[in-house]
């Protein structure tokens, strides 16, 4: 019994930190950044080493042949494309481009990726004045004062030269552009190309050209580079990848970016993820992250946010089923001032491709293509699994629910059914918040019986106190004799206490997940419960927003606005704890009652203090499942009450067994001797 009882507490405690962590009481507090933590290392394979300067390195013991070789590259004139501009002669929103980006001839990388506006995405940056489209990719800024473009080249490698190759950084060029094209069925097209020349003689030795190609209505992106030997003689080449980051934090004050690989592992599609903190607490001698299932193909690489992601897809060689080409997926952590929490932080993800062997120029294999395509939108069960491609490729790895202490085996499917009941029930009611509220009490109701049963047995147990206590008494020097009369005691009273604790157990999964989907579903982001109040319940209700940030003293905490949703539980949570049965030894033990005594200050107080800037869909949730309870509770004690009011006058109730007649209640023994 005891041990049942702590695992609880446990439980129940792990599941309120992790409500404060998802509060944002705690958010932003992040640690100085650490190196890089491999999401998968090729055996046998060296780690990249980036640098930052715009000259290639020559490795300290080259070849006395290639001492003298050196390659450079001429700048071309800066420039920066548009694709996804808004088509003037058409206002069909299914013609339209989802995402725009801008593009930029440095490193010919995208240095923004913004959700298109007037196309019914409905993705702004949610701000209350003045809302602007939502830009989800941005530049990655450095410690050094640099950044990091996505899709940008970071270097190119010849590795014939010294033992770790002569690289030639690429992403500090500016390639050279071709504008921005015209292509079929109204898509749009980049072209950059970077031509690497042998110093001296000025002969072109290495050409790069990047491709990238938007379709309207579509929220993929075409990437191609193309890798072309110039010189005379065979190279062996490969090149490093700055995948898409610089996403911006979605979660208000809570950080839930991650760098996401996807894998095939014998049909199924597995994933390895790391998070802001694991990334920003990389050690020096971290080594490559392993696999969880060895032997698994390399399927996609993703930055992720709370509701958006950007996933790069390498597409594999005719007649591959996978992609063999890519050798590490790399997750880099970054914090450019060095101020732990202030906002700045962010992460990236870097690719490198095997080496390849290219033959001299002119002849047939002189060049390779690498095709990659990169997904830019939201993360939505529904959307991936409609799309054939995206539901092979197990997009839906990049949706996370917090788990707690339940299986992310058990809680996944248990959230994704609950997102599809709640889409089902939106079809008909047309508002989230209405939705959530029906959902809870209908679960409730379902889960009715189990609670009932749990509160019944948890009465029995309080009035069976003074017994127990002296049982405990009589046989305090034998436990064996104790344990043995306190089971008989039960047994003929019809208590039991594992009932008490079983059917909690029983529904904490089936909470947690339905708090997880109401708190993770991209479907809420944005959606408004009531006009004036609670206009998004992706963010908190703010019935009143402060004209000044209020700060708490000591503890350091910041409120912006009046949220009235919280208040309103620590009611709910007073009347719920006024209601529950109290425990069987609160009555003869002066202790226990203390501690009831001061679980009914702290409950009310305690959850709305620790979601007062939660997302007002998850206190919607939970105040309504509490005020839920509170009116199962009273439905709950009248039922007690009737039962010990029928016991007082020695009556059963009818059942069918008695004939429909009430019968006299047949008197049991205090305990078997």
């Amino acid at each position: 019994m005891r041990k049942i009882l702590i695992l609880t507490i446990i439980g129940f405690c792990v599941f309120c930190g992790v409500l404060v962590v998802e509060s944002g009481i705690l958010g932003g507090l992040i640690r100085n950044c650490g190196p890089c933590i491999l999401l998968q290392k090729t055996a046998g394979e060296e780690v990249a080493e980036t640098n930052d300067a715009n000259e290639a390195v020559v490795d300290k013991e080259p070849p006395k042949l290639a001492a003298a070789v050196s390659f450079g590259a001429d700048h071309a004139e800066a420039k920066t494309v548009i694709l996804g501009a808004p088509d003037p002669n058409t206002e069909d929103p299914e013609m339209g481009f989802k995402f725009q980006l801008e593009l930029s001839s440095k490193g010919a990388g995208i240095r923004k990726g913004t959700f298109s506006d007037g196309n019914g995405n409905g993705f702004d940056d949610r701000d209350p004045d003045v809302p602007k489209p939502l830009v989800l990719i941005s530049p990655v800024k450095t410690r050094g004062g640099g950044e990091i473009l996505a899709m940008a080249n970071a270097s190119l490698v010849l590795a014939n030269y010294g033992p770790k190759g002569l690289w030639l950084p690429l992403d500090g060029l500016h390639w050279k552009s071709f504008g921005r094209e015209n292509g079929e069925a109204g898509s749009q097209i980049a072209r950059f190309e970077a031509i690497i020349k042998v110093e001296g003689t000025n002969e072109p030795a290495m050409k790069m050209t990047k491709t990238f190609k938007v379709e309207p209505g579509s929220y993929l992106l075409d990437y191609d580079i193309t890798v072309e030997n110039l010189s005379p003689k065979e190279e062996k080449v490969y090149f490093n990848l700055h995948g898409p980051g610089g996403l911006a934090r979605e979660a208000f004050q809570t950080d839930m970016r991650k760098v996401v690989a996807g894998f095939d592992s014998a049909g199924e599609v597995t994933s390895d993820r790391l998070d802001v903190k694991k990334l920003s607490k990389a050690g020096a001698d971290i080594k490559a992250r392993q696999l969880k299932k060895p032997g698994g193909e390399f399927l996609w690489a993703a930055a992720v946010n709370k509701y958006f992601a950007a996933i790069l897809v390498p597409q594999p060689d005719e007649g591959k089923k996978f992609c063999d080409w890519i050798t590490e997926k790399i997750g880099s952590f970054h914090d450019p001032d060095g101020v732990a929490g202030n906002g700045n932080e962010t992460i990236s993800l870097d690719l490198t491709v095997k080496p390849e062997v290219l033959a001299a120029k002119g002849q047939t294999d002189s060049s390779r293509t690498y095709k990659f395509q990169l997904y830019i939108g939201p993360k939505d069960k529904s959307f991936f699994d409609k799309n054939a491609m995206y539901h092979k490729l197990g997009f839906v790895h990049t949706i996370d629910f917090r788990g707690c202490c339940c299986p992310a085996s058990i809680i996944n499917p248990l959230a994704f059914g609950i997102l599809a009941i709640m889409k089902a029930m939106y079809g008909v009611i047309g508002n989230y918040g209405v939705v959530i509220i029906i959902l809870v009490f209908c679960v409730r109701l379902i889960m009715h019986p189990i609670t009932k049963k749990s509160q019944v047995s948890m009465s029995k147990m309080q009035k069976l106190g003074p017994m127990a206590e002296e049982i405990k008494k009589k046989y305090a020097n034998n436990k064996t004799e104790m344990n043995k009369h306190m089971m008989a005691l039960y047994r003929e009273q019809g208590a039991s206490p594992i009932m008490g604790f079983l059917p909690m157990m029983i529904q904490m999964p089936i909470w947690i997940a339905l708090w997880s989907a109401v708190y993770a579903s991209i479907d809420l982001r944005g959606a408004a419960f009531l006009p004036v109040w609670i206009t998004d319940l992706s963010m908190p209700d703010a019935l009143w927003t402060f004209p000044k940030t209020i700060v708490v003293p000591l503890i350091g905490w910041k409120i912006k606005a009046l949220n009235l949703l919280p208040l309103m539980m620590g009611v709910a949570f007073y009347l719920q704890q006024k209601l529950m049965p109290k425990q069987a030894s609160a009555a003869t033990n002066p202790q226990v009652a203390q501690q009831q005594k001061m679980m009914m200050i702290m409950m009310p107080l305690l959850f709305p203090l620790m979601l007062y800037n939660a997302p007002s869909g998850v206190n919607l949730y939970i105040m309504s499942s509490t005020f839920a309870g509170v009116i199962e509770q009273f439905v709950i004690r009248k039922h007690i009450r009737e039962k010990d009011e029928a016991d007082s006058r020695g009556l059963v109730a009818t059942t069918k067994k008695t004939g429909g007649k009430v019968k006299k209640k047949k008197p049991k023994p205090f305990y078997k001797t």
